[in-house]
């Protein structure tokens, strides 16, 4: 699905990875479930493109629903795949945590487990080699994205800053449709190793000014990134004093 000229979606609100295209081929900013590698082609072939057109692929932290088709891309087409360093064991399988889920609703809950199966969540691809970025990096890659570390979510969570489509792409460092109690607009996002730090993480996007916030479980929000901070700040506080903030109901 194309956002803007150069900016393309594939997957859903459930979980989703992007596609940043211009005349030097294309980066790839994480690659969902194993089974969204027929929406990558089909997405490729309505641009005219194909598989070869692909320059990286940058993870924006190392967990199984962001690694998708990341090795399929490096061991059957030489794709290198980048992520930080601090969760570069992560995605290649060495190293987890186990966050909290924290407030659940049955019918969400049942709905993003179902797709995620369908998807293949189940049989989880790590990347048997990885390159590593560090924060403030710019990459010599289509749309020269930029790095911004933002640990909280994991260690090496970053965002990837595109100023040529007025975007920076969030992974988990927010959400805008959380998967497990299906609430929509910028929230904090399940899973996170450290709440707190991911939340203080979110200051560091505010100097990029994009009009584009894109997550990895969410609808895209097209109204600036001061607008979506404030609001997920908003949502944590108002979690911060909800008496029904836990537990699945």
């Amino acid at each position: 699905m194309e956002l803007r000229p150069g900016l393309h979606r594939i997957g859903n609100d459930m979980v989703a990875a992007y596609l940043v295209v211009d005349g030097s081929g294309i980066t790839v900013i994480d690659a969902g479930l194993p089974g969204h590698w027929r929406d990558l082609e089909q997405e490729l072939a309505a641009l005219g493109r194909s598989v070869e057109d692909i320059r990286a692929v940058l993870l924006t932290h190392g967990d199984p629903d962001h690694l998708g088709f990341a090795e399929r891309l490096r061991r059957d087409h030489g794709v290198p795949v980048y992520v930080h360093g601090a969760d570069s064991a992560r995605a290649r399988g060495q190293g987890s945590t186990n966050p909290g889920w924290g407030p659940m609703r049955l019918g969400p809950v049942a709905k993003f487990l179902a797709y995620a199966v369908g998807k293949g969540a189940l049989r989880p691809v790590h990347v048997a080699e990885v390159r590593e970025f560090e924060d403030g990096e710019v990459l010599d890659l289509p749309g020269a994205p930029r790095i911004i570390a933002l640990p909280g979510h994991s260690p090496g969570s970053v965002a990837v800053h595109v100023p040529a489509a007025e975007a920076v792409l969030v992974g988990d460092a927010l959400t805008t449709r959380h998967v497990l109690t299906g609430q929509e607009g910028p929230q904090p996002a399940p899973f996170t190793d450290d709440p707190a730090q991911a939340l203080r993480s979110l200051e560091r996007l505010r100097p990029t000014g994009a009009r584009w916030v894109l997550p990895g479980h969410g609808t895209p929000w097209r109204g600036g990134v001061d607008a979506a901070v404030d609001a997920v700040e908003r949502a944590a506080a108002d979690a911060g004093r909800s008496p029904r903030r836990r537990g699945l109901r």
